[in-house]
């Protein structure tokens, strides 16, 4: 009767010790959570049994104590101020890739062309309507070969430069929040703040990640969300950029938000939206800014002799018709209806 007893104690302790394995081991729930971060929506859907919100939102926060020109107690800001400050790792990171992507895109992006775009009434400062000699003006203290990091603290050639990196700072939170639920240990996620994404792993539906291409529009209250292509992707980041929200008319001429650093005036050109696929979302969202800048021909050729950079460019015909152009390998991303 003993034996008998201890046997079921056993067997009892053995199933046990199963079900536990199998509970621990059953693959978490997806959980998606959403807010408003850098004046846009943020969501990200991710794997894990814990709810990261909170922690998710601290280095949002943080970030934007960092980078936003909108909060006059960022770090960015006060360099803008010419404010003794040395920066920290999240402005250093930003501010030194920023540098780079300039000199890859021959200036084509450039933290440093915030002057003129507050000028034509696009940026964190409203300013009237610019005349040439403004412009001209504004250009001598534009170019991103001004400005320069010793230390931790950033040296401008003259004190009323300044920098803006909003067209690479939401790109870069989205690899932060990215990094965070690596560090975190979480396999499969999606970080989309403002359209810019970092994809892991796979969705809910053990696939691909489906991201949609909005159809260029003219939309500047963001109402109408037409999808022009779905690209399916995974460990990638993604960012697009167009002149088809944020942009005015004046005198029946349209002005973009979009502004040549070389000549300091809004582009003019066929090409509507840029859309880059890349290792990181930083870099995403920097060279779709650079290529509206360029125009589709020479971003084109960028993107011919940088085969780790692939894109989807939207454009207008010579008709007016919406056509759309990928590169080569940007192909495979694209979703094909079954």
């Amino acid at each position: 009767m003993k034996s008998k007893k201890s046997f079921l104690w056993l067997a009892f302790l053995i199933l046990a010790s199963i079900w536990i394995l199998v509970r621990k081991n059953r693959e978490a729930d997806y959980k998606s959570i959403t807010g408003l971060i850098f004046g846009t929506v943020y969501n990200i859907t991710y794997q894990d049994r814990n709810d990261l919100k909170p922690e998710i939102e601290a280095e949002l926060k943080r970030f934007d104590q960092s980078l936003s020109t909108f909060n006059d107690s960022s770090i960015i800001s006060r360099i803008n101020r010419n404010e003794d400050v040395v920066a920290d790792s999240l402005f250093l990171n930003c501010f030194n890739r920023s540098l780079e992507i300039s000199r890859e895109t021959e200036g084509a992006f450039d933290i440093t062309v915030a002057p003129l775009v507050n000028a034509w009434g696009f940026g964190f400062k409203k300013g009237n309507f610019p005349d040439s000699c403004t412009i001209d003006s504004l250009l001598q203290i534009t170019g991103f070969r001004k400005v320069e990091q010793r230390e931790g603290k950033i040296i401008k050639q003259d004190p009323r430069v300044m920098l803006d990196c909003s067209a690479i700072a939401k790109g870069y939170a989205v690899d932060v929040i990215a990094d965070f639920l690596n560090r975190k240990g979480i396999k499969n996620f999606i970080v989309d703040i403002g359209g810019e994404v970092v994809v892991k792993g796979k969705n809910p539906k053990n696939g691909l990640w489906r991201v949609g291409i909005n159809k260029p529009i003219d939309d500047s209250l963001s109402a109408k969300q037409e999808i022009q292509t779905i690209l399916e992707l995974t460990d990638l980041g993604m960012a697009t950029s167009g002149n088809y929200r944020n942009y005015y008319y004046k005198d029946k001429k349209k002005y973009t938000h979009t502004i040549d650093p070389l000549t300091g005036n809004p582009v003019q050109h066929s090409l509507l939206s840029s859309t880059v696929v890349a290792k990181d979302c930083m870099t995403a969202d920097a060279l779709a800014t650079a290529f509206m800048v360029m125009g589709l021909e020479k971003a084109m050729v960028f993107c011919q002799t940088h085969p780790a950079i692939e894109a989807c460019f939207i454009y207008s015909d010579e008709n007016g018709e919406l056509k759309t152009h990928f590169t080569e390998g940007m192909k495979k991303f694209v979703s094909v209806a079954k």
